[in-house]
């Protein structure tokens, strides 16, 4: 496919998912409809389409409309490409500009402060008020395209071994100061489904710091611990492999909806790790463990570089019921962690809502409980940006 061909198939992409359907379903369905493209051209305009989902919009702004082709025009203003050698309309290429569109493109611009930055109106000022001066670098991140990081699986292979061995695939890799078992992906990204690295379970998919919050706290390697809000169980590996490497625990794992952990068995096995599967019920059962570990439902705003749909589907409504969800979870983890034990809050979120006063409520309603420490990362550290709290029986 010609250049001009791929920006085409990403403005009908991009129709599909501003018509409501989900960006993920718009590309697979894209896909499946257009067997001609090869991975190339497929990996190419799925960058286009979510670098334009991530500047929504200023290149809505910048190109005149909230459409496929006002999104695509923003884009290539964004990068000084003339529109006229994309639009031409000749063969598969996006069909010549109007003149209303060419005006837009060439009109000086001046955007406020949401528009430039990519946000919700409703969410500038909390997150101004969660970032301070980082507001502008951190969202400017998050118009970017997110780095990828593996987590090293310790208990089997070094990190410096596992950057070797991607080398030989032709996979250039660097460790990341955000965790030692991260390492940063700088080039060939995509082989790495094929590389033995990955389907002999040595390393996986995983943000630097959502590892960092994983090794954020001692362990001894006797400990039993619950990742009760497992979902398809990133974290729960990461913990196993902490254990593995130190003694010989138990992770157990758990979801209000089981179907989500639905691959932890066989990311398990190919890891060559322990890890438990519990229903509510036999979590209950089992109880109390030495660590429970809540890596809460939340806004993502950590992750809008790698799950950019999320900025824009996110509302003032659903953000309420996540924080009243959040609040269930801890009060329902209480009676989870043994006497002298850690309960850890984890998310994936920038908000103060979700994270400070989120434990100051907690603490309010339970007395008996103090906060020994809280975290929080940064996007501007080179990973997501996460917020975590370790909290225990006030003795």
């Amino acid at each position: 496919m010609t250049p001009a061909a791929r920006y085409a198939a990403a403005i009908d992409i991009l129709d599909t998912w501003l018509s409501g359907t989900p960006v993920e379903k718009a590309l697979t369905g894209w896909a499946r409809r257009s067997r001609y493209a090869g991975s190339k051209d497929r990996a190419a305009i799925r960058d286009i389409v979510f670098d334009c989902v991530r500047c929504k919009r200023s290149f809505s702004a910048r190109g005149g409309a909230s459409t496929g082709r006002g999104l695509v025009l923003g884009s290539l203003a964004a990068q000084g490409i003339d529109p006229d050698n994309i639009f031409t309309g000749d063969g598969y290429a996006p069909s010549a500009l109007l003149p209303p569109e060419k005006q837009a493109f060439e009109q000086l611009l001046q955007m406020d402060t949401a528009t430039t930055l990519d946000l919700p109106d409703w969410l500038e000022p909390q997150l101004r008020t969660a970032l301070g001066p980082e507001l502008e670098p951190i969202m400017d991140l998050m118009r970017q395209r997110a780095p990828l990081f593996l987590r090293t699986n310790l208990s089997r292979i070094s990190r410096e071994a596992l950057i070797a061995r991607l080398a030989s695939d032709q996979i250039a890799a660097a460790p990341s100061s955000l965790c030692v078992a991260a390492i940063e992906v700088t080039e060939n990204g995509r082989k790495l489904r094929q590389t033995n690295s990955i389907l002999d379970g040595l390393a996986e998919p995983q943000d630097a710091a959502s590892q960092a919050i994983c090794y954020d706290f001692p362990i001894t390697g006797s400990e039993r611990i619950l990742d009760f809000c497992a979902g398809g169980g990133g974290k729960a590996l990461a913990l196993a492999d902490r254990l593995k490497q130190t003694g010989s625990g138990q992770v157990s794992a758990h979801d209000i909806d089981p179907a989500r952990m639905g691959d932890i068995p066989e990311r398990a096995r190919r890891a060559k790790l322990d890890i438990e599967i519990l229903s509510t019920e036999s979590t209950m059962q089992a109880a109390p463990f030495d660590i429970v570990f809540c890596d809460a439902p939340c806004s993502g705003s950590g992750a809008w570089r790698r799950a950019p749909e999320g900025k824009w589907i996110l509302t003032e409504d659903r953000l309420d019921q996540l924080l009243q969800i959040q609040a269930e979870i801890l009060d329902k983890a209480v009676p989870l962690v043994a006497s002298g034990g850690l309960l850890i809050y984890a998310t994936c979120s920038l908000l103060n809502s979700e994270n400070e006063a989120q434990i100051e409520a907690f603490l309010d309603r339970h007395n008996d409980w103090k906060c020994l420490k809280t975290n929080r990362f940064s996007p501007l550290q080179g990973g997501d940006g996460f917020f975590s709290a370790h909290l225990t029986r006030d003795v």
